[in-house]
């Protein structure tokens, strides 16, 4: 897929798995029961064990399902310009970073790979999106308001796309998307552990099913009634 169209991809699905697990055998679990439940992109963090390797399975895997079925692969906590060629090298199709480092910025640029740095104050925002980031990573955005301060940084940066990550749950998850982020990155609270380690993967499945409704209805554009006509003046 080109960059552009992973990011269409991206801004269409709205939600982004944080994959975190204690085992690359595990990762694999939750991945495929989160595909499972109609998710179509996952973000591999290196904190998994041989996330390289992970990242380069699964994108193989990817490659080999039918169109409709196909997941993006990405990397996440990504923070040096080398460990995100070591990613791209083994297929990932975008790269998230927990900071702003320009240098790893202008790199997956300069390949074509969609890429979105973390940043938090308004400042580290703006300089990450003059970079040349395709979204900016908001984190950990439920530490400074959340919500809130998503609709805060909306009013003077509307053309800034925001990707809030940390405290995201089915309880706000919609409340972030009509504040104007244009993604979610979506960790525990979609990829329970837990619940792999406990032998019930189909929690995911099912917890899954609830944040892409939750996303559909909302970005559904709101149905306001009409403004009545207004009076004549005498």
């Amino acid at each position: 897929m080109t960059r552009e169209s992973v990011l269409t991809s991206l801004e269409r699905t709205r939600l982004v798995p944080v994959l975190r697990a204690p085992s690359e055998a595990l990762a694999i679990e939750a991945a495929d029961a989160l595909v499972a439940g109609g998710i179509r992109v996952l973000e591999v963090t290196l904190t998994v064990p041989n996330a390289v390797s992970l990242i380069r399975s699964l994108a193989a895997r990817s490659e080999r399902a039918p169109e409709h079925e196909r997941p993006i692969i990405g990397a996440g906590t990504v923070v040096t310009p080398d460990e995100a060629d070591a990613c791209m090298d083994a297929g990932a199709q975008f790269i998230v970073s927990p900071g702003l480092n320009l240098a790893l910025v202008e790199q997956v640029r300069n390949r074509g790979i969609a890429v979105m740095p973390g940043a938090l104050t308004p400042s580290e925002i703006i300089t990450a999106w003059q970079a040349g980031a395709d979204m900016v990573k908001v984190f950990p955005c439920s530490a400074v308001g959340g919500v809130g301060y998503v609709r805060s940084l909306r009013g003077p940066l509307p053309t800034v796309k925001l990707f809030p990550t940390g405290g995201v749950n089915l309880d706000n998850a919609g409340a972030y998307l009509k504040a104007g982020a244009s993604a979610l990155g979506v960790g525990a609270d979609l990829v329970d552990v837990t619940a792999l380690a406990g032998g019930e993967p189909q929690r995911l499945t099912e917890r899954a099913r609830a944040f892409l409704a939750i996303v559909s209805k909302a970005s559904q554009p709101s149905h306001l009634p009409a403004a009545p006509p207004s009076m004549p003046t005498l």
